[in-house]
């Protein structure tokens, strides 16, 4: 019996339906913008600020204007008409924007969350303003892992500035107004992506109350017809980037975790040295023997603990303040600073292989140890204080390598990596005066301690190449190529595995007639680690270490390269499974990853596929969508995926953020916001929003020639099985379209 359905169970299946639909397909706009002026009422002649301000969505964040525009994320860039009404001062500066340093981009970028403010200073010139222009920008999501590039109009009149006085000759543009290049930060060693919003301090943002409204309503409107600019001498558009502005780096809390227990590890093992470890036994024999109750000798020792927590911390603050978020910045960017660290990381490695001993002056500790004797709780004091001394030359290294890695992070990160380093450094401490039966655990002082010195030095020979590597990357110089850094780090961590092994002896080792289990296992983990680098000299990604290696495209000897140019083999074969149909426009600029061919033009993608009867794959990118970058390096070099893609798509790379211009007979104006689009990015993020209601990248849609989809399209998702099925899933809707059409 089939019975009739009402029409509220009609309409709520309806509303289902249409909730499923926008939740797989949306237009999205994380962001929303709106415009003020420093002050309302100006003379011609004096100098007002523009101020444009940004309020980004919870898990999105909006790339900056203040990093090199070559590195890979698109740079925000604001374009103003010239109009002899006005005169632009300078550059556009960001206001206090976040700094990361991005492994896959191998450079530092800067970047809003939460809220986010630019400031143009103009000087007026005639009593009748009008300044108007565009801007660009992207805004990225690595919860969702989408990136979405975006454009608008902004406009500033006698609405918002009232202008007073007789108008003055008008100018001409200044040198300042011509069009500029952002000057290139260099890498930075950051990481996480989610980070805590930083507010725009009070101070710093005017009141919005007179022009946000009606400005944040047109920047608002994402079908507001464009406002067709005359082609007139007085409006040709000049494109300003801003020089970079001193910005206090950030960090995720997810990032400063893991930095606080890589300094708490670090601590632990400075425990393991000779001038640390033999000192713990004297040290709480004092505070359980030096009379007075149980209670009060562990008290003492709690305020030991605290004393060392306190002076290490003190440290570290002060290389916060000294340094701050300027000298964070040129310390990560600059080569003088870099070549130091390289230099000092050297001289921490010769001194832990016993060639000297870094010292303190002893008159320094004579007199500190004088204030230890005294006794009472400002002696206690200066005991924590005399074992930071007595303690420099092993641990001095140790906190050298936690300050320098932390010198490019925000200023919060020296702290915590000293409060980390020396909580560990303080607990054997305090808990064995609380326990002292533990010290029979503990084992006997040793050559095995000088041993661990040893083997730090090698750690810190194999990390001073990273900030020569930094230097090189910089400046071009060609030292440290890809495969020369891993030679080294070859050889450095086979001769400790050899040390390990007892094979190698420096002048302070004792005897080793045989070797320890647990050295043994070092020695193993050390060589499977050199195994590991080997294939890297031929090539070899290595993703665990990306971070710390140079980039593959300084290596000259590639086996990937070489098979993909044609050195013979399968990987040829697969490659010339997917040969264009004929040459492929914008090749010259624009690049498919691992050796694939491909169109980076739909109308050629459609044709090619036409004529060897393929489905087309088409790739929603950016140049800087680093999630699309994720994709490339970690589903499509899978050997499955590459498999596919080469042997049963037509590849269509389209470029949403390419700001090359189209040939003016290709220019068209948008059904769908009513502006005019002028270049490739333009034309392909339009499209995507057009025909697929969606404007985030990566974005995947398998079609056929006749731009039918084949399967639901997929963003992004690291799941390398995922990725098969679906490639898979297009294969056969295609096969059985064409199927249909035969018959």
């Amino acid at each position: 019996m089939i019975k009739s359905i009402s029409p509220k169970q009609l309409l709520a299946t309806w509303l289902l339906f249409m909730i499923a639909f926008v939740a797989q397909a949306q237009v999205l706009k994380p962001s929303s913008w709106s415009y003020d002026v420093s002050k309302k009422e100006v003379a011609v002649g004096e100098e007002v600020e523009l101020i444009f301000n940004a309020k980004i969505d919870k898990d999105w964040y909006l790339y900056s204007s203040d990093f090199d525009p070559e590195l890979g994320p698109m740079v925000t860039t604001f374009t103003f008409q010239k109009h002899p009404s006005y005169e632009l001062v300078g550059d556009i500066k960001p206001v206090k924007p976040k700094k990361k340093y991005d492994e896959l981009w191998e450079g530092e970028y800067t970047y809003f969350v939460g809220t986010g403010q630019f400031r143009q200073k103009i000087r007026v010139l005639q009593p009748d303003l009008q300044v108007k222009g565009t801007y660009e920008f992207q805004v990225c999501s690595d919860a969702s892992g989408q990136c979405i590039p975006f454009d608008d109009e902004f406009s500033f009149t006698n609405k918002q500035i009232k202008v007073s006085g007789t108008a003055a000759p008008a100018a001409k543009p200044s040198q300042e107004a011509q069009t500029k290049v952002a000057a290139q930060p260099q890498a930075q060693t950051q990481q996480q992506p989610a980070q805590p919003e930083e507010k725009i301090a009070a101070s710093e943002v005017p009141d919005l109350a007179t022009a946000a409204a009606a400005a944040a309503a047109d920047s608002d409107s994402a079908a507001a017809p464009a406002a067709t600019a005359s082609s007139g001498a007085d409006e040709t558009p000049e494109t300003i980037l801003a020089i970079p502005d001193a910005a206090a780096p950030a960090n995720g809390s997810g990032d400063l975790w893991a930095f606080l227990v890589l300094a708490f590890g670090s601590g632990l093992v400075a425990l393991l040295t000779p001038c640390v470890f033999p000192m713990v036994p004297m040290t709480v024999s004092f505070f359980t023997n030096s009379g007075g109750s149980r209670a009060q000798g562990i008290l003492k020792a709690v305020v030991y603990g605290l004393s060392i927590i306190a002076i290490y911390t003190l440290i570290g603050t002060i290389v916060a303040k000294l340094f701050g978020a300027d000298g964070a910045n040129f310390i990560s960017t600059h080569w003088l600073p870099n070549i130091l660290f390289f230099v000092i990381f050297l001289v921490f490695a010769m001194s832990f292989f016993g060639m000297f001993e870094i010292t303190l002056p002893s008159s320094w500790l004579t007199k500190v140890d004088s204030k230890a004797d005294q006794g009472g709780w400002l002696g206690v004091f200066f005991m924590a204080f005399t074992l930071a001394l007595v303690s420099f030359s092993c641990t001095g290294p140790i906190v050298g390598s936690i300050l320098v890695a932390s010198a490019g992070g925000e200023t919060i990160r020296p702290i915590v990596g000293m409060f980390g380093f020396s909580l560990a450094f303080a607990l054997p401490f305090t808990l064995f005066a609380v326990f002292p039966s533990w010290l029979s655990g503990l084992p006997k002082s040793g050559g095995w301690l000088n041993s661990v010195k040893v083997v730090l030095g090698f750690i810190e020979l194999a990390l001073a190449l990273k900030f020569l590597s930094v230097a090189d990357q910089v400046y071009h110089w060609g030292i440290l190529d890809r495969e020369v850094y891993l030679a080294l780090w070859i050889v450095i961590f086979t001769l400790m595995g050899f040390y390990l092994l007892g094979k190698l002896k420096f002048s302070h080792d004792s005897d080793l007639k045989h070797i320890s289990v647990p050295r043994l296992f070092f020695a193993i983990l050390t060589f499977g680690f050199v195994v590991y680098l080997i294939p890297g000299l031929f090539g070899a990604p290595l993703k665990a270490l990306a971070g710390y290696l140079p980039p593959q495209s300084t290596q000259d000897f590639d086996l990937n390269t070489i098979a993909r140019q044609g050195g013979g083999g399968t990987a040829v074969v697969a490659a010339n499974a997917n040969e264009n149909c004929e040459p492929a426009k914008y090749a010259e600029f624009l690049h498919l990853p691992h050796g694939l061919q491909g169109y980076f033009d739909l109308e050629q993608a459609k044709k090619c596929a036409a004529e060897q009867g393929k489905p087309i794959f088409i790739d929603f990118t950016g140049h800087g969508c680093v999630n699309c970058r994720e994709m490339e390096q970690n589903v499509w070099s899978d050997p499955e995926v590459l498999k596919r893609l080469q042997e049963n798509y037509v590849i269509a790379a389209l470029y949403v953020d390419d700001r090359t211009e189209l040939p003016e007979s290709e220019w068209y104006t948008s059904s769908y916001d009513g502006k005019e689009k002028k270049t490739i990015g333009k034309k392909y993020a339009d499209y995507q929003i057009t025909k697929f209601n969606v404007n985030a990248q990566p974005y995947y849609v398998l079609m056929d020639e006749n731009e039918n989809v084949l399967v639901k399209p997929i963003a992004y998702d690291l799941n390398v099985d995922n990725f098969v099925e679906f490639l898979d899933a297009g294969v056969e809707a295609y096969n059985k379209k064409q199927q249909v059409a035969q018959k």
